[in-house]
């Protein structure tokens, strides 16, 4: 088996940038991808429209051209593929990592790809940039696995003139509160707070406070969700239990990386942000050779790691495995 000079596992933007710079090193590299490219943006609302400008999003010096001052998902998409197709990238899809070994002389790689079929790849060096937003903050209540439960919020149209419950109180509840409501569905709020998140968007709280307040949303704050049936959610207040009618409910409580093949390599992982232990400047971890990159790095608080900031971390690390090459 070729031993390569780094494997990445993640096709997202992080991962993306750390190929294109690893080409441009002339170090010899592989992707490895669980899903799709870019996978974790299949999770976004089909029309979302991002906040940031489109030249935050570019990778590799590649421009992102829209005629938009704001991209949308589908523009997104349509660059990051163009990007691949732009520097050749070498990517392996539908290919689930299951083990991180280490030899004492460079890293195997084992997967298993969807269709069963398992895979190894070798290398000197490994970048994990397998974000944060596959993986949902179960709630662990009855019902949460029902066919219309999702962690992720997708589309309003299928909700016009039905019963919608969110669960949740941040940026991502207040605009699938909003889309919805816009969109003709009879939308109610339940959050466990006593009030919305301060990190709402500066010009999205405003407006979901005042569809709140004229009774356009529903919100039931300082409650729980108990139970989920098939046509209602089961909410408990000051020890009072409540049943509210739900023909779609949507669990936007946030997202957490899946630390597990971090572990199984012997990181470290720090118990109060549930990230890994590693070097900010580098963005190694305590095993040599190993790093890791985008929302990898925060654990609990990935919301602060975006494709804006995220997208240069593969430079740094691909700097950092060019130099320590030509230094041995």
């Amino acid at each position: 088996m070729e031993t390569l000079d780094v494997v990445i596992v993640g096709a997202g933007p992080a991962g993306l940038a750390a190929a294109i710079a690893a080409t441009k090193a002339g170090l010899s590299y592989h992707v490895i991808e669980k899903g799709a490219l870019v996978n974790s943006l299949l999770h976004y609302p089909t029309e979302m429209v991002f906040f940031t400008t489109p030249e935050l999003m570019e990778i590799g010096g590649l421009p992102f051209v829209s005629p938009n001052d704001k991209p949308s998902r589908m523009e997104a998409l349509r660059y990051y593929r163009r990007a691949t197709d732009t520097y050749d990238l070498e990517i392996a899809f539908d290919q689930s990592v299951e083990q991180i070994s280490h030899d004492g002389h460079a890293f195997t790689i084992n997967a298993r790809h969807a269709r069963g079929t398992p895979s190894s790849w070798r290398g000197r060096t490994v970048v994990l940039a397998t974000g944060a937003y596959d993986f949902a903050n179960v709630m662990g209540v009855p019902g949460e696995d029902l066919p219309h439960v999702s962690h992720y919020y997708t589309s309003p149209h299928p909700y016009y003139r039905k019963q919608v419950v969110i669960v949740g109180g941040k940026n991502s509840a207040a605009e699938a509160a909003l889309d919805l409501y816009r969109a003709g569905a009879h939308v109610t709020i339940v959050h466990r707070r006593a009030a919305l998140g301060d990190s709402i968007k500066y010009w999205v709280k405003p407006d979901i406070e005042n569809r709140i307040k004229e009774g356009s949303v529903a919100a039931r704050f300082n409650t729980n969700v108990i139970e989920i049936t098939p046509a209602h959610v089961v909410v408990e207040q000051d020890g009072t239990r409540a049943e509210i009618p739900a023909d779609g409910v949507f669990l936007l409580t946030g997202y957490i990386s899946d630390n597990r093949l971090l572990r199984a390599a012997g990181v470290e992982i720090d118990p109060e942000t549930c990230g890994p232990r590693h070097n900010p400047e580098t963005y190694e971890t305590n095993v040599k050779g190993l790093y890791v990159i985008g929302a990898m790095v925060a654990g609990k608080a990935s919301g602060r790691i975006f494709i804006e900031n995220g997208r240069f971390h593969g430079e740094v690390v691909i700097r950092e495995i060019a130099a320590a090459r030509v230094d041995g």
